[in-house]
This record gives structure tokens, C-alpha cells and sequence, in this order.
């Protein structure tokens, strides 16, 4: 009994990859479980099995101590020494508590809490094998199917294949034999702990590895891989001889290493690309197989290119549904902005537009007081240029700027460019007519009386004008009427002060 009771222990650590010492803590253990529910006792209790009678006994375990405490575990030194005259204050006695009399809802316990411990050891043997094995290519064979997901059997465990981790292109069947690599190892994963790849980048490298012996010993270095699983691959590779040539090596004679690793993948594209430490000429190299005409950097801190390409090349350059330049910003680790020459020639004259045109400042516009410019000029517009390209909707999210506002604004805007740029003076006197006015008026006593009389003379000829400059004036308000004719006649003296 003792000796069949043992080789099953065995038969199960081996089965499981544990040691057959974790199989009896996990029986002894079990035991006491079993013991503790039939007893009901919150006593101290241990399990011991015994190899050679097969026996499995559980003690009750009490602490020697001077003055007892807790007595459900522990014992007076007088009462020790009756049992064990050897007792000392600190050891243990130990009582024998009966097995036998454990009924078969005991021994069903003890089952599940054994299947329990024996799990938990297998996952943490999984754990400690396979973690350290992170991105290592494997062989398996696939079992079946869980939803999207497929069960995978590696050998001394399962393993999942998640859809996200699959190829777009390959369709699997059950027994079907699969190269994969290691994502992951999960330890609080509830079904397999071992989480394995068909799309990684590192699938890619691995294969390369097997295939080209300039890249297993190290001759050959992948530096950076980016891959889109079942469309396209970019490999960036550099040597460490200068004799050898990186893409030589990884392509092969006829181009049959490459062939090889592609058929592996199911005829997914592979570019492999020389790497260099220059980002613009690394850049040039990411964007095969279209040609770049510049590379420029636009910031180096956020990591920015600009791509120029040539016209024919763009949509090449950028690929299908943008997967060219989408790859290649993974492969070198910068955000690419591609344009083609067109695109930047444009640009180009916008650019010069915008500096070579002239700019007038908001406070040419008359009829649009200062507090109404400072809220304008705090929301980025600075001129009156930029505000005249502005949607009514665009202003009202002004912060202050009302519907009736911007109706003032437009007219505003209107009045400067109908005038030539030159509508501040009338603008103004739209806002305040009677101050203008007045002021007008006394600008002209002023000029009249410091007149000679030549200037009286030239006033007086273009005095019989006024009419005429009146009649055309009819039909505006009376307001602006009395301003401009004040002006009129401010005019018609002015030039001939030139004069003298």
C-alpha cells in the first residue's frame, strides 16, 4: 500500500513537472483541511505523511509555555512535562488525533484542496520555466479553437493564440504545425499562462536568425523591425564587417533566404533596408521603394520630418491606406509628414504672400472701440486683414463678442476697404458726429483767419465748388452731410497753404 501509494505521487510529479515533495505538502495539507471540518476545532493542527507505512496522521500541535494565554494552542510547562518529561518552554507537543473516523465528505475535500495545490504548483513551475523565454521562437501544434482564440499545444503545456496576435492572412486548422514566438507569460491568467505570436515584429527577426547565418553569429545585426501581420514587414539591418553587406546576406543568392521566410509568413512582403545613424538618410531608406527628393527636420525634440517627394512618387510613398509611410515612422521612430513638390511649392508662395502683404492694425478700424479690439487682438487677430477672412460664427466665439457686435465689426471692415483703407476719418465721424463736427468747425476759423490774401482768393474760387460737392452729397444723412462739408472746405484750403 505504502509502495503503490507513493508511485502514484510520483507518476503525478512527473505528469505535472513538480516535485514529488509538493504532491505530499499538498496530501498533508489536504488532511488537515479534512481534519479541521470534522473536528470543527480552531486547534493547531498538522499533517505528516509517512513514506514507508503509507500512513498519513494528523497531530494536534500546542507551544510550551510558563503561563498560558491562548489555550487552543498552547500549554502550561507543568502539564508538558506529564506528557513528554522533556518538554521545554518553547517546544511543541504533539496529539495524535484520530483519522479513521473521517466520513467521505472529509476525503472529498481532501481531494479538491490536493487537485488545488497540485494546480497552483504546476502554474508556478509554468511561470519560472517560460518567463524567461520572452520572445523565443517555438514550434506547435494547434488543438482547438476558443472563440477567435486558439489553443495551441507547445508540450509540457498549452498555450493561446489571441486573434490580435494572428495574421490577417492565414487561416488555421486543428493539428496544423505553427512557428511562433513567446509574447508573454500570465500568471494570474484564469486558462493558458503562456500567450503566443504570429504577428509580432519578433517573429520576423527570430526567422531571420534561422535563416541567415551572418544574423545568428552576429556578423549581421537586425536594429529595428516594424511590421503590419499578413501586409508588409520593414527590416532595418547593418553590418559589423565592412566586407559584408547586410541586405545581401538577409535577401540570398536568388533572393532564396528571403523566399524562404516569406513563405513562412504566407507570402507577406519583407523590405529590408540598410540602417544608418543619419535620421535623413535612414529616413530616404524607410520610404522604399518610393524615391525621396529631401528630407528635412521640423523639430527635433517631438521627433518631426518633413518628406519631399516628387509628384508620380506620393501616393507610393505614402502606400496603401498610408501603410508605406506608417511603417516606416515605426522603423525609425519619427512622425513623417510627406508632401509632394506641388504641395510645397504652394505652401512656399503662401508663406511669401502672407509676409509680403500688407498689414493694418485694428485700430485703423473706426466704429470699433479699444475694449472691443483688446478682446480681438486677446483671441490671436491681430489686423485687420485677418479679421476680414473671419465667418461671422468664428467671431462670435470671441469671448465678449456678441451678434450685435459683430454686425458693427463687419461695417467697420466694410467702410475701411470702400474708402481704400483711408476710413478711419469717416468712420469716426459716424460714431461721434458732433464732436467731429464742432471740431471741424474750428479748424476752418483757424485756417481762415491766418489766410493772405491770395489764399482768401483761392478759397473764395473754391467756394463756387462747394455747391456741386453739396448736391453730390444729398443723399447721405444729415450727420455725415454737415461733417463732410466741413471736410470740403478743409480741403479746398489746404492746397492752396501749399502754395504759399
Amino acid at each position: 500500500m505504502a509502495n503503490l501509494l507513493y508511485q502514484q505521487i510520483e507518476m503525478l510529479s512527473r505528469e505535472k513537472h513538480i516535485e514529488p515533495e509538493i504532491v505530499v505538502s499538498a496530501i498533508e495539507d489536504a488532511m488537515v483541511v479534512a481534519a479541521r471540518k470534522y473536528y470543527k476545532t480552531e486547534e493547531n493542527l498538522r499533517g505528516k505523511f509517512n513514506a514507508e507505512s503509507g500512513q498519513i496522521d494528523v497531530f494536534s500541535v500546542l507551544t510550551v509555555v510558563e503561563e498560558v494565554t491562548d489555550p487552543k494552542n498552547e500549554i502550561a510547562l507543568t502539564d508538558a512535562k506529564k506528557k513528554n518529561p522533556t518538554a521545554e518552554v518553547g517546544t511543541e507537543i504533539l496529539t495524535l488525533k484520530p483519522t479513521d473516523v473521517l466520513g467521505r465528505i472529509a476525503a472529498q475535500t481532501a481531494k479538491q484542496v490536493i487537485l488545488q495545490k497540485v494546480r497552483e504548483a504546476e502554474r508556478d513551475t509554468i511561470y519560472n520555466e517560460y518567463h524567461t523565454r520572452v520572445g523565443e521562437l517555438v514550434t506547435v501544434i494547434v488543438k482547438r479553437a476558443e472563440g477567435p482564440d486558439l489553443i495551441v499545444d507547445m508540450g509540457r503545456t498549452e498555450a493561446r493564440l489571441p486573434k490580435r496576435e494572428q495574421s490577417k492572412l492565414e487561416t488555421y486548422n486543428i493539428g496544423e504545425r505553427l512557428r511562433v514566438v513567446i509574447k508573454m507569460v500570465d500568471r494570474a491568467a484564469k486558462g493558458p499562462q503562456v500567450i503566443v505570436s504570429r504577428g509580432d515584429a519578433s517573429l520576423v527577426q527570430r526567422l531571420f536568425e534561422m535563416e541567415v547565418p551572418e544574423i545568428y553569429d552576429g556578423t549581421v545585426q537586425i536594429r529595428f523591425a516594424a511590421r503590419e501581420a499578413g501586409e508588409r514587414t520593414k527590416v532595418a539591418v547593418m553590418s559589423r564587417d565592412k566586407d559584408v553587406d547586410p541586405v545581401g546576406a538577409c535577401v540570398g543568392m536568388k533572393g532564396m533566404r528571403v523566399q524562404s521566410i516569406i513563405r513562412e509568413l504566407r507570402g507577406e512582403k519583407i523590405d529590408i533596408i540598410p540602417y544608418s545613424e543619419e535620421t535623413v538618410a535612414f529616413a530616404q531608406k524607410a520610404l522604399s521603394p518610393a524615391k525621396v527628393t529631401r528630407v528635412q527636420i521640423v523639430d527635433p525634440e517631438t521627433k518631426k520630418l518633413e518628406v519631399i517627394v516628387e509628384d508620380s512618387q506620393l501616393s507610393l510613398a505614402i502606400g496603401k491606406k498610408g501603410q508605406n509611410v506608417r511603417l516606416a515612422s515605426k522603423l525609425i521612430g519619427w512622425d513623417i509628414d510627406i508632401k509632394s513638390e506641388e504641395e510645397k511649392r504652394r505652401e512656399i508662395e503662401e508663406q511669401m504672400t502672407a509676409l509680403t502683404a500688407p498689414t493694418t492694425p485694428l485700430t485703423a478700424l473706426a466704429g470699433v472701440g479699444p475694449k472691443t479690439i483688446e478682446k480681438i487682438e486677446a483671441a490671436g487677430i491681430t489686423n485687420v486683414e485677418k479679421l476680414a477672412g473671419m465667418t461671422p460664427e468664428q467671431l462670435m466665439e470671441i469671448p465678449g463678442i456678441g451678434e450685435k457686435m459683430v454686425d458693427k465689426i463687419y461695417q467697420a471692415v466694410n467702410r475701411f476697404y470702400e474708402g481704400g483703407g483711408e476710413a478711419a476719418a469717416t468712420g469716426e465721424a459716424v460714431e461721434n458726429t458732433d464732436a467731429l463736427a464742432e471740431e471741424a468747425g474750428t479748424e476752418q476759423s483757424a485756417a481762415v483767419e491766418t489766410v493772405t490774401a491770395e489764399e482768401a482768393s483761392a478759397a473764395a474760387h473754391q467756394g463756387e465748388q462747394a455747391p456741386e460737392a453739396g448736391q453730390e452729397s444729398e443723399a447721405k444723412s444729415e450727420s455725415v452731410e454737415q461733417v463732410e462739408s466741413a471736410e470740403n472746405k478743409n480741403n479746398a484750403e489746404r492746397p492752396e497753404e501749399a502754395k504759399s
